[in-house]
């Protein structure tokens, strides 16, 4: 099959946007792998053609990978991480309900749970005036010490989906329900499907460091190649032209 120069200017073209496009991706693992409950991505490409002729390749997807991260121990009492496939879920400022992974919560002026954003964990419960202690159990209760007495004042329920790739982004590390995602299931945490929950444990990102990095190697060569091949295309057309002027 003959290509015409027009035709290679598009694939080389198109070759060059897909690259920094895939390179965005790879760029925003690289600066949330110390982002707690991170989940990385990567980008789906497909290939076009018009008239049975090959005209390049463009963005399909971002997929995202929702593998477990490694734990790490932290000496917080509201550092909570999840141990299976569940989502914590918190308030959002329009009354929306996003889901994460990122268990990194603290207290805020009302004595609300809320998380990095300052968005309140959903649970079943409130906490008192005044406690000692405050300790989350692997089913989710929320027990504080109070005059050296241990009192369950709630419990911090775990969602789950069908499919949690279909999660849509929100940002800030959350995430919302959609119709590819399928409807969201709210249940207690050690029931099956839920997981459990872990304090004084955060999760890690799940971008493998290595991978990204041979990847980001990968897309720069790549688009080094498109750009010559198009620069070199450009050439060939312009001497082209110039000869019909002669």
């Amino acid at each position: 099959m003959t290509l015409s120069i027009h035709q290679i200017l598009q694939i080389s073209r198109s070759g060059m946007m897909t690259r920094l496009l895939d390179l965005d991706v790879v760029s925003h693992n690289l600066a949330n792998i110390n982002t707690s409950g991170f989940k990385a991505s990567r980008s789906n490409f497909q290939e076009m053609f018009q008239q049975r002729l090959y005209s390049g390749v463009q963005l399909r997807s971002t997929q995202r990978f929702m593998d477990q991260g490694a734990f790490k121990l932290t000496s917080r009492e509201l550092d909570l991480a999840i141990n299976g496939a569940g989502f914590f879920s918190v308030t959002l400022p329009d009354g929306r309900t996003a889901y994460t992974r990122d268990g990194e919560f603290t207290l805020d002026s009302q004595r609300r749970i809320v998380n990095g954003n300052g968005f309140p964990l959903v649970w079943d419960g409130a906490l008192p005036e005044e406690f000692e202690e405050i300790n989350i159990e692997t089913d989710g209760s929320v027990m504080v010490l109070q005059n050296g007495v241990w009192n369950q004042v709630g419990t911090i329920p775990l969602a789950r989906f069908p499919n949690p790739n279909g999660l849509d982004s929100y940002g800030g590390n959350l995430w919302l329900e959609t119709e590819v995602s399928g409807p969201v299931t709210v249940g207690t945490a050690t029931n099956e499907g839920f997981g459990e929950i872990r304090n004084h444990v955060l999760e890690m990102s799940n971008v493998n460091l290595a991978n990204e990095l041979t990847q980001m190697i990968l897309l720069q060569r790549s688009f080094s190649l498109s750009q010559r091949t198009f620069q070199q295309t450009d050439t060939m057309l312009e001497q082209a032209i110039q000869m019909r002027r002669i």
